[in-house]
């Protein structure tokens, strides 16, 4: 999720002229660190000139975001190379409601393992002051406390390496290195059943496989959704194949049963979508054999190399070896026996993605990896972070693109896609009633019932909501949505039970209680809510009343130019919300600076701008120069204001 908020007046700026890798020419000293509390510090206030002599690396992230938790992954290593040098600071800046809570941020801080010291930053404070412009942006400050690069979005790792190696040897030439580990004060893990649960699925035997994010594991339990029967999983953070015990996975989510008739053809029972690995991993499943022991359960990988696809690599096809294909944060599954595959809500690039498991044939089945609501065509459509996946009755699929807080249904027999409920990035909400004015706040989870209703886990609004698209009685009826539960602690998936006493139960995990739950779906139980349409806050960019010039400044990494060699090098795309704001100069075309036309009647609005740029090896003497493709969306709100700038520079940074 790379949208963005707006920039600031304050010093420093994202658009400040950059030299390498993002390094800013004229270094500023930073801006106070400003926000509600800090957490992982012992309750200890930090601010930077406590931390002079380090080198500190601002993460401006949300939990959310599954790009931020990109970064997450890709600070790891660097905060053990530097242990002694560097302090990454995270500053978290959200975009839901339900993330400027102080407990869910504690909670989801020890969710993903983040062992660095974070600002809580519910009102923005820190983002503007250092006029941050996208999730995840990064600022990285030298021993001085002043600003020597500002980077956004993921993919940065090697440029950080080398920056911070520089700016070590800097500080060690002019004395100012002080070196010590960082002033981060974790609270010890006690080992439990579930920890921060995400996925759930019945077995044919009458058990339920949960996926256990938190411990990095799969859970059996018995029919009665208590007892534990099996663990799968070491439950140390890896990607090890094997048996039970020893095979290991990285927060997995969605957890998929084959039919019987294609786990028979290959040999495993269930597909795993093993996220944080950007895997998608095997399990057989141990059982008693007659007259002799039991078959122990063994743990495979089916596809996915293991790092995270990167924009300018690749996307699966279904004409290669799915393990030589890379992959980005798989979340859910499910089978389409329209298409006779496994569905796979492919989150960290927007995508959704099919998997054939007798053939081994992997491929994209929709989205374009641009971060939006687009319906229509599979091959055209835009998505954001899709999460839930479940097959209909019908056939269709059921989707929860929770980004966008939307549910969207996916047709496999005519590959298209429309929206029942949501609107946009930025517009969400706890609204029950006509379809096409509900809201939800990030949806998680979603399941077909019975009569033919859509159940959703409604993660950020702590519900259970039930949308009504079958037309009622008459047939004819418009779409709608009702609540059937509230207060549950992130409700994260949801699948059908057994009734009981003849009332149907959905089988719900509730992933910050660390529990599964059971909700019954009675009629009496159904409520009309309206708590208001809401929008992501965030500071808004005034703009002239004149055309706006569009800059995208791109400087290559060190070494290496512009590449052209398979078609333009760069690529814009403008659009606004509402689309009619924007009256000239939209679309895609190829070079960095565009003029664009504003209607007046539209005062306030969206700006969504989409940059790629493709950089190669510059040394003529390389015979395979190493390319990259670097890509960034931003969507920075608009406010048409008398003598305002008409010039608007957004930084895509190798």
């Amino acid at each position: 999720m790379t949208h963005s908020g707006s920039t600031s007046a304050h010093e420093p700026r994202p658009d400040q002229p950059t030299g390498r890798e993002g390094t800013l020419d004229v270094r500023v000293h930073a801006s106070p660190l400003r926000g509600r509390s800090w957490l992982n510090t012992g309750g200890v206030d930090l601010d930077l000139p406590d931390l002079r002599g380090k080198i500190v690396l601002l993460d401006f992230w949300t939990f959310c975001c599954v790009n931020c938790l990109h970064v997450l992954d890709e600070l790891r290593p660097l905060e053990e190379k530097y242990e002694q040098e560097l302090v990454v600071i995270g500053v978290h800046s959200p975009k839901f409601e339900f993330e400027k809570d102080a407990d869910a941020l504690r909670a989801n801080i020890e969710r993903y393992e983040v062992t660095h010291p974070v600002l809580d930053d519910p009102e923005l404070t820190t983002w503007t002051e250092y006029g941050a412009r996208a999730w995840p942006t990064l600022m990285v400050l030298d021993t001085h406390g002043r600003i020597a690069a500002n980077l956004s979005g993921e993919g940065h790792a090697a440029n950080l390496d080398a920056l911070i190696g520089r700016l070590i040897a800097e500080a060690e030439a002019d004395g100012s290195l002080r070196r010590g580990p960082a002033p981060t004060v974790l609270a010890e893990r006690v080992p439990q059943t579930l920890r921060y649960p995400s996925k759930i699925q019945a077995l044919p035997d009458g058990r339920y496989v949960v996926s256990d994010a938190g411990q990095h594991r799969l859970v059996i339990f018995e029919p009665d959704g208590v007892s534990v029967s099996e663990i799968i999983g070491s439950g140390a953070r890896g990607a090890a194949d094997g048996e039970a015990d020893q095979a290991s996975f990285a927060e997995p989510n969605g957890v998929l049963v084959l039919p019987e008739e294609v786990a028979d053809a290959v040999g495993y029972d269930l597909l795993v979508a093993d996220s944080a690995n950007h895997l998608l991993r095997s399990v057989e499943l141990g059982h008693s054999r007659l007259l002799r022991g039991r078959t122990p359960t063994v743990v495979g990988t089916v596809a996915g190399t293991g790092a995270q696809w990167m924009q300018g690599q690749p996307l699966a096809t279904g004409g290669a070896d799915p393990l030589t294909y890379a992959m980005s944060t798989p979340w859910d599954l499910a089978w389409s026996h329209v298409l006779g595959r496994a569905v796979i809500a492919m989150a960290g690039i927007h995508q959704m993605w099919s998997f054939e498991p007798r053939s081994r044939e992997l491929a994209v089945l929709a989205g374009t990896t641009n971060e939006g609501l687009v319906d229509g065509a599979l091959v055209r459509s835009w998505w954001a972070q899709p999460s839930g996946v479940a097959e209909l009755a019908d056939g269709t699929l059921a989707i929860a693109d929770s980004e966008t807080s939307a549910i969207r249904i996916l047709d496999p027999r005519t590959f298209t896609v429309r929206t029942l409920v949501g609107e946009g990035l930025f517009d969400f909400g706890h609204v029950d009633g006509p379809a096409d004015r509900a809201r939800l706040q990030h949806p998680l989870g979603v399941t077909g019932l019975p009569d033919g209703r859509i159940a959703v886990a409604d993660t950020y609004n702590g519900a259970i909501r039930i949308i009504d698209a079958t037309g009622g009685e008459s047939g004819d009826a418009p779409a709608s949505v009702v609540t059937v539960a509230t207060d549950l602690a992130e409700p994260s998936d949801v699948i059908v039970g057994v009734p009981v006493d003849g009332i149907g139960q959905l089988i719900v995990v509730e992933s910050g209680a660390h529990r599964v739950t059971w909700v019954p779906v009675a009629k009496a139980a159904e409520r009309i809510i309206d708590e208001g349409q809401q929008r992501t806050s965030r500071p808004v960019t005034d703009v002239g009343e004149g055309p706006l010039t569009v800059r995208v400044v791109f400087t290559p990494p060190p070494g290496h130019k512009l590449d052209d060699t398979l078609g333009p090098s760069t690529q814009v795309t403008i659009s606004t919300t509402p689309s009619a704001m924007l009256t000239d100069g939209g679309g895609m075309r190829t070079d960095l600076e565009r003029a664009i036309t504003l209607d007046p009647a539209y005062r306030e609005g969206v700006l969504h701008v989409s940059a790629r740029a493709a950089s190669c090896d510059a040394d003529p003497s390389v015979e395979f120069p190493a390319c990259h493709m670097h890509q960034q969306d931003w969507g920075v709100p608009i406010r048409i204001a008398p003598g305002a700038s008409t010039t608007l520079d957004l930084s895509l940074l190798g």
